[in-house]
């Protein structure tokens, strides 16, 4: 996965240049958070907005990505993502708190490690941006 992500201010907004890749793991950490029973006190807990605003940004991150391509992004769905990112992993612990690396990749199509570096990617080009 490509670990920079770079941002550019467009008004109150950003404009992402996503590759395929870093599209793609946005997408499958907020549908994997939108599928689950959780209510929008839960989510807006999880990821600052409830349900009706993950599943816009899901249905706008969807579809087969094969390309590099810009999505503009305001700061709330910034938020959503980097929260989304870092959230799931949890949803994947034993009882004893260690992380099952399998069922995550099974579930999500990437690693941990791809979801930690893309988060913090996010950090980054906000600072930068």
């Amino acid at each position: 996965m490509r670990t920079q992500l770079k941002l550019t201010r467009d008004g109150d907004a950003f404009i992402a240049r996503l590759a395929p890749s870093q599209a793609s793991a946005m997408y499958e950490a907020l549908s994997h958070l939108s599928e689950q029973d959780y209510g929008d006190t839960e989510l807006t807990l999880l990821v600052g907005s409830g349900r009706e605003a993950v599943e816009a940004l899901v249905e706008r991150l969807a579809g087969r990505h094969t390309e590099v391509r810009d999505f503009r992004l305001t700061i709330e769905e910034l938020h959503m993502v980097h929260s989304a990112l870092t959230a799931v992993p949890t949803m994947f612990l034993t009882r004893g708190g260690g992380f099952v690396e399998e069922p995550f990749h099974i579930r999500l199509g990437f690693y941990r490690e791809n979801f930690d570096v893309l988060a913090h990617a996010v950090v980054q080009a906000v600072a930068e941006a």
